[in-house]
């Protein structure tokens, strides 16, 4: 197998990894909350181990010569990502931008599902190429 279907490969395996710590990151602020005597220690140490998996993602992308979409996804929850950090840090200037916190986060888990789900069909895609437009889809220029 080539390099560029080995990057593809391993792009659609990290977007699922990355889903599935998302949802690991869920629990642990939920153990912050209910869990008598317990802090968001592990909460914050998770959110800034996994984020990683997000570079390999755009690596893999750039590397399988996926489509755009692909790493521009990646980049994005990149963003939203780096975003938490500050909505965290505004807990005492600026506690109601801060309570944004949980809403951005499911902005990640819901940009992360759809990346995860589309990755097949991103794998599947020739190197660099976009996908073709539907039958039942007009095409630029055509009347709908």
């Amino acid at each position: 197998m080539p390099a560029s279907g080995i990057a593809r490969l391993a792009y659609r395996w990290l977007a699922w990894l990355f889903l599935a710590c998302v949802v690991v990151q869920f629990f642990f602020a939920g153990l912050g909350v209910f869990v008598p005597g317990s802090t968001f220690e592990l909460h914050r140490n998770w959110g800034y181990t996994f984020g990683y998996l997000l570079l390999f993602m755009i690596a893999a992308a750039l590397i399988g010569r996926m489509p755009r979409a692909a790493w521009a996804a990646a980049l994005g929850v990149v963003v939203l990502f780096a975003l938490q950090s500050v909505l965290v840090a505004l807990r005492t200037s600026a506690p109601a931008i801060a309570a944004l916190h949980p809403v951005n986060a499911v902005a990640i888990f819901t940009a992360a599902l759809w990346i995860a789900r589309s990755s097949a069909a991103w794998q599947r895609q020739p190197n660099g190429e976009q996908p073709e437009p539907d039958a039942t889809e007009a095409a630029p220029g055509e009347a709908t």
